[in-house]
């Protein structure tokens, strides 16, 4: 049932207003959170100045920065100005100029032909690479990304499907955006080119969505992720300062992978945001699994899960806040957390916290550290304010790749 519109202006209001607190993505954690809190106010003075009547604002500030401008189509550009948390930095093909992707084909991963999407990625330059009707693209290798690229998906149906999928290594300033991605297939043991002047030998690969394997500031938003062999969207080896927001991950095992492995000290400065993501049916677990760094899960609406929603090894901090946790039937399944590889005396010690979290059917959130611990404990697992736990419904109801045409809004 729709609310009353006005409640709904009111609600609005209350959501606009909600104040972003954003963390650098670099490594050093806040040293003055006196100056945070004079940015927090000098947003919320901004927001009052630039709010307008019955605006079409939803309480999501990403999809509020954009999906109300009608002329969108015209304004693309204008999303990289919308990021938040710690991928927030991610500049994508910004003050690029804009590639139209004409051709499904992926013939030829060494010399891809001009017009495809492999050819777009691969150059030098920045780039906003878009596409020109709808169109299912089957790789035959790995798309590996070159730094300051933007795949923006909006106002044509585009899926990554039957092969294998995106992979970010060693890049910086990736966008991707309103792109499916489903049904990934390993590849590998075969030359891949990486840029106009490189390519090189690459072998198997993992088989996931999205690899981000070295990567810097990368922000995730609206895709639709499904079936992948390996992982859905996997960060290792030292990948920072990444954003995952908006996406609807469904029918999957091991969702996501944050961190290599327990030996990978590097992943130590990683810092992630998992902000406003609808994790739905058929999910098993890792939503996110991490290691060594600093996450920040907020906002996100769990309505399945078979093994556990939020885990994790190697002492990572993990600061989950206003999300909304739906526990399955069986009660060996109610708790959303879990403690891998080690012993109770050891991950007792991990900074895991529930702050605002509400927790259906019976759900629970195993928190440990130590007890009473300040928020100065969590500063560097902390990227935006967030909303209470009661609004993940309506700011989530558009996770996913979105339908957007031309002409209209969003």
């Amino acid at each position: 049932m729709l609310a009353h519109p006005a409640f709904q202006f009111v609600l609005f209001i209350t959501l606009v207003l909600t104040p972003v607190l954003v963390i650098s993505s670099s490594a050093a954690s806040v040293k003055d959170p006196d100056l945070v809190v004079q940015d927090v106010q000098r947003s919320m003075n901004a927001s009052r100045r630039n709010l307008g009547y019955l605006s079409c604002g939803t309480g999501n500030p990403i999809d509020d920065c954009w999906r109300c401008d009608p002329d969108w189509e015209n304004n693309r550009q204008r999303l990289a100005d919308c990021g938040i948390g710690f991928g927030k930095d991610a500049t994508g093909g910004r003050n690029g100029r804009i590639y139209v992707v004409t051709d499904a084909g992926d013939d030829d991963a060494v010399n891809p032909k001009p017009g495809t999407l492999r050819h777009a990625v691969i150059q030098d330059e920045p780039l906003w690479i878009i596409f020109k009707r709808d169109m299912v693209i089957q790789l035959r290798q790995e798309l590996v990304m070159n730094s300051h690229k933007t795949i923006d998906g909006r106002g044509a149906s585009v899926h990554i499907s039957g092969g294998p999928c995106i992979t970010i290594h060693y890049a910086t300033n990736i966008i991707i955006h309103g792109i499916h991605i489903h049904d990934c297939k390993q590849g590998g043991n075969g030359n891949i080119r990486d840029s106009p002047e490189h390519s090189g030998y690459w072998t198997v690969s993992d088989g996931d969505g999205i690899s981000i394997f070295g990567g810097q500031h990368v922000w995730v938003d609206h895709c639709s992720l499904s079936n992948c062999h390996d992982g859905l969207i996997d960060a290792i080896h030292g990948s920072t300062a990444i954003t995952i927001s908006n996406n609807y991950f469904t029918n999957h095992d091991k969702v996501m992978l944050l961190g290599h492995s327990d030996y990978y000290t590097q992943d130590k400065n990683m810092q992630v945001t998992i902000a406003f993501n609808h994790f739905g049916e058929g999910l098993v677990q890792r939503m996110p699994r991490c290691r060594h760094g600093y996450f920040h899960v907020v906002n996100n609406d769990y309505t399945h899960w078979e093994m556990y929603a939020v885990g994790g090894s190697a002492a990572p901090t993990i600061n989950s806040q206003g999300n909304r946790f739906l526990a399955p039937n069986e009660n060996f399944r109610k708790e959303v957390t879990k403690h891998e590889d080690a012993p109770e005396s050891e991950w007792q010690h991990w900074n895991w916290r529930s702050e605002g979290d509400l927790m259906l059917n019976g759900a629970y959130f195993r928190e440990s550290g130590a007890a009473g611990a300040s928020s100065t404990n969590y500063a560097r697992a902390s990227s935006l304010s967030a909303r209470p736990s009661s609004l993940v419904g309506s700011i989530t109801v558009a996770a996913g790749a979105l339908t957007c045409r031309g002409g209209s809004r969003c």
